[in-house]
C-alpha cells in the first residue's frame, strides 16, 4: 500500500471515529457493551456445549450441519455442495472467515465464478493487484473515489467520471447481473445462537438478503461466534454496528431459522415458498480450539474493528504490519493459531502502547496477550536454538 492510499484510510479512520465519538459516551451503550462482554465469556467458557446444542437445534429447525477441522475441510464442503448443484456461479457476501479460508482463490482455481456482492469487496476483487482489505467492515476504505473509479472503468469497460452514485449504479448492475445466473449464496455470519438454532447476519446494503433467498444457502462460520440466544445476538451486532460503522443500527438483521416454508394451506407445512430450499452451516475450527486454550480473551471479539482504526503503527504502514492485521492485534495475535501460519512478524511490530485496549467495547487486553506471545515465542526459539546445537556438537555437560 502506497502513502497516498494509506493517508486516504486515515481520512476514512478519522470519520468513523467523529461518527461514533458521542454515540459510545451513551451511557445505553456502556451498558450494552457490559452485557456484551459477559454474553462473549460465557459463550467462549461454553463453546463445546453450545456446538452440541448447537448441532441439535439446527437440525431441529432443517439447516444442514457440517464441521471442518481446518481451512481444507471447509473448502472441500463447500465445493462438494456446489458441484451436486452442478453451478459455474456462487455470490458471496463479505465475510472474514471466508477470507481467512481463501475461498474465493479456490474456487476460482476450480473454474467456478465466485461474485462480490458487497460494494467494497468487489471493489477489491475488481482490482486485482494488491487486494487486501484495510478494515474488517471497511474493506476499500484505502481507495479514494477517483482510484475506485478507474477501477471500475478499467475492468467494466465503462466510462464513468469519479462519483460514489455513480459508481455504485455501475457495480450493482454489473453485480446482479452476474449473480442472477447463480441458485448457490456464500455467506458468514455474525453469531449463531445454539439454542434457537438461529443465525444472525447483519448488513447496511440488502445483499445477504439476496443471498439467503438463493435455492441454497452456504454459512461458514467460526466455532468462537456460537452463543446462547437469538436475544445475545442482537445486543452483540447493535454493539458492533455502534463501533464498526458510528451507527445506533444497521440497515438489515437477518435472523435465518431454516429453509423457506409456509403453513398456510390447513396448517400443513409446505417448503420451498420463496427463499433457500436448502441452508448449510458449516463451523469451522481452524485453530479456535487451540487458542481458547492459549489466549480465550481474544476469542471475545466482536469484530468492529475498533483496534485497528486507533492503532498507531496500523496509521504508518498499514496491512504491511502482518497477516490477518486488518483484524487488528487480536488478528496478529490469532496467525499464532490460524492456516497453521506460526507467529507473524506484526507481533514484533506492535509497540504494546495498549490504545487497542482502551478503545476495546469488550476490553481485550491484546497488548498483554501479544505480549505474552512474544514471551512464549522467545523461549519456544531459543530453546530449539540449545537443542540443534546440542545436536550438532554434542551436550556440554
Amino acid at each position: 500500500m502506497d502513502s497516498d492510499e494509506i493517508k486516504i484510510m486515515n481520512r476514512s479512520f478519522k470519520t468513523l471515529l467523529e461518527k461514533r465519538k458521542n454515540l459510545i459516551k451513551d451511557p445505553r451503550i456502556k451498558k450494552l457493551r457490559e452485557k456484551v462482554k459477559a454474553i462473549r465469556e460465557k459463550a467462549i467458557e461454553n463453546n463445546s456445549k453450545l456446538l452440541e446444542e448447537a448441532k441439535k437445534s439446527l437440525k431441529e429447525n432443517d439447516i444442514d450441519f457440517f464441521f471442518a477441522e481446518n481451512d481444507k475441510q471447509a473448502k472441500n464442503i463447500i465445493y462438494t455442495i456446489i458441484k451436486e448443484e452442478n453451478e459455474n456461479v456462487v455470490a458471496k457476501s463479505k465475510s472474514n472467515t471466508l477470507r481467512e479460508i481463501a475461498i474465493s482463490d479456490f474456487l476460482k482455481s476450480k473454474n467456478i465464478d465466485i461474485v462480490e456482492t458487497d460494494l467494497g469487496d468487489r471493489i477489491l476483487q475488481l482490482k486485482e493487484d494488491d487486494n487486501e482489505p484495510t478494515h474488517p467492515t471497511g474493506p476499500a476504505s484505502h481507495l479514494n473515489v477517483e482510484h475506485i473509479a478507474n477501477i471500475v472503468n478499467l475492468a467494466l469497460d465503462v466510462n464513468i467520471k469519479a462519483d460514489p452514485r455513480q459508481i455504485m449504479k455501475v457495480v450493482r448492475k454489473d453485480v446482479l447481473e452476474r449473480i442472477s445466473k447463480s441458485n448457490i449464496g456464500l455467506s458468514g455470519a455474525n453469531a449463531v445462537a445454539s439454542q434457537d438454532g438461529s443465525i444472525v447476519l447483519i448488513h447496511n446494503e440488502g445483499n445477504i438478503s439476496l443471498i439467503s433467498q438463493m435455492k441454497t444457502h452456504i454459512i461458514v462460520v467460526g466455532i468462537d461466534k456460537l452463543i446462547e440466544t437469538v436475544e445475545d445476538a442482537i445486543s452483540i451486532v447493535k454493539l458492533e454496528t455502534v463501533y464498526a460503522t458510528g451507527s445506533k443500527i444497521t440497515s438489515y438483521i437477518n435472523v435465518i431459522s431454516g429453509p423457506s416454508k409456509t403453513a398456510d394451506i390447513e396448517k400443513k407445512l409446505l417448503k420451498n415458498m420463496y427463499g433457500a430450499e436448502k441452508v448449510v452451516v458449516i463451523f469451522l475450527d481452524n485453530g479456535r480450539s487451540e487458542a481458547m486454550e492459549s489466549i480465550k480473551e481474544a476469542l471475545y471479539c466482536i469484530g468492529c474493528g475498533s483496534c485497528l482504526v486507533t492503532c498507531p503503527v496500523y496509521k504508518v504502514i498499514a496491512n504491511e504490519f502482518g497477516f490477518n492485521s486488518y483484524l487488528g492485534g487480536r488478528g496478529v495475535a490469532m496467525s499464532r493459531f490460524i492456516k497453521n501460519m506460526g507467529v507473524d512478524s506484526g507481533l514484533y511490530k506492535c509497540t504494546l502502547c495498549g490504545l487497542c485496549t482502551l478503545n476495546c467495547p469488550v476490553d481485550i487486553t491484546t497488548n498483554e496477550i501479544l505480549e505474552s506471545i512474544r514471551n512464549i515465542t522467545h523461549f519456544q526459539k531459543t530453546h530449539k536454538e540449545i537443542k540443534e546445537k546440542i545436536v550438532k556438537n554434542g551436550s556440554p555437560y
